[in-house]
């Protein structure tokens, strides 16, 4: 069978946009086929300079979050204030079929970027936007990062940890992951629909609405007022217990997910072997449970404290029940699962480290995977897109001579 194509090949797309969220919707373009330019300011996106946060080697050397969300793309550097920088940017918006930013509103407008200006001009272009907070709204201009909008206005941090604890320590890039995921599929179906009509239009993707449709079948049951769902709970108290995480006598944490109680529990009390608890209308059905949440948490901590990791595995399996340990990272760097089903990659840094990343996680059958690279130096690109474009060598020295556009700078 001969390979396929990439689905996006041809398309052509420009990202203004910095972080995580907008890049990371290109950068899975790029994993498609599309082109993917991106522009950035003289002195760079932001997260080639957040090292220190994520305990790794600071410069463009080993810049394992940069290449993360920014792998495929072409990286151009351009004062985009000054005449010629924003020509240049015309001439990319001009000839772009998707462009991505997260430029919040007002500096969008400024600029002449806002989707009602550009739409005039350039009517098949789909503009997919990343806001924090949506674009209606007193609070629509208002900066968003997933650890604000996402996490913690959009109800993640204030519900989810047990009652007795403290919010989560979130982890940078959770939400944005989501959003650039939720935007590029939202782009593509308006580029879909672009290219039978001819008409291009806004796709906008905030981490604050996002987060709601993440959280949403449970913001649902709150409204009931049952107290299992006024989170956050005890973990005592979860109305199904059999979805509730316990450990195990030599430390690991098994997390145990039967929705369905009345039909999985006597299954799970045979293996647990508790058959005494099968007939017991403390327990069963659930409904009766709701009165003795805490008694049946107990006996399940209990039972399953004096079990080591490996004995309550053979247990889940030999009964068929779903289950998972709850892994930490270095776990997941050798998890047999995550290499065999080509969510991780090795990557060779400059520097010669090799280091483990991770794909998009969207696998076609008919179509290899895209090769993994390290992302752009700042500014890398530069001087061959504005060749592209049709700019002499003379011109792009004039513009690097003048600040207008930089070429390759390496920060490390």
């Amino acid at each position: 069978m001969s390979e396929m194509s990439r689905p996006l090949e041809g398309v052509k797309v420009l990202e203004l946009a910095t972080f995580i969220a907008g890049p990371c919707c290109a950068r899975y373009l790029a994993d498609l086929g599309a082109e993917v330019i991106k522009v950035e300011a003289p002195n760079g996106d932001p997260l080639r300079f957040t090292a220190v946060n994520e305990g790794r080697p600071f410069g463009d050397q080993e810049d394992t979050s940069f290449c993360l969300e920014n792998a495929g793309k072409k990286c151009v550097t351009l004062d985009t204030k000054s005449q010629a920088g924003r020509d240049v940017l015309e001439k990319l918006l001009a000839d772009c079929d998707i462009f991505i930013t997260n430029w919040r509103q007002p500096a969008l407008k400024r600029s002449g970027l806002d989707y009602e200006t550009l739409k005039v001009k350039y009517p098949k272009m789909v503009m997919g936007y990343v806001s924090g907070y949506g674009e209606k709204g007193p609070d629509k201009d208002l900066p968003g990062f997933d650890f604000t909008a996402f996490f913690a206005r959009g109800g993640v941090m204030g519900t989810m940890y047990d009652v007795d604890s403290s919010p989560m320590l979130p982890i940078a890039g959770f939400g944005d992951h989501q959003v650039g995921m939720y935007l590029a599929s939202g782009v593509l179906a308006a580029l879909y629909r672009a290219r039978e009509t001819g008409k291009g239009d806004q796709v906008t993707v905030s981490l604050f609405h996002t987060a709601l449709w993440d959280i949403a079948l449970f913001l649902q049951c709150n409204q009931y007022g049952d107290p299992s769902t006024q989170y956050p709970v005890s973990r005592k108290k979860i109305a199904n217990p059999l979805n509730v995480a316990h450990k195990t006598k030599d430390g690991y944490w098994v997390q145990f997910a039967m929705p369905r109680y009345d039909f999985y529990y006597p299954t799970f009390m045979k293996a647990l072997g508790r058959e005494d608890l099968i007939g017991d209308t403390r327990f069963f059905p659930q409904t009766a449970l709701q009165d003795h949440l805490v008694e049946f948490y107990e006996m399940l901590h209990d039972e399953v404290l004096k079990r080591s990791l490996s004995e309550v595995e053979v247990m889940m399996k030999e009964a068929d029940l779903p289950y998972a340990v709850c892994q930490t990272w270095n776990q997941i760097l050798v998890d047999e699962q995550a290499w065999a089903s080509d969510a991780l990659a090795k990557v060779t840094f400059p520097n010669g480290a090799e280091r483990t990343m991770v794909r998009t996680p969207v696998i076609f059958s008919e179509t290899s995977l895209s090769s993994y690279e390290r992302a752009s130096f700042l500014g890398e690109d530069t001087e061959a897109v504005l060749a592209q474009l049709g700019y002499s060598k003379e011109q792009v020295s004039a513009m690097i001579a003048a600040g207008e556009a930089t070429g390759c700078k390496r920060i490390g």
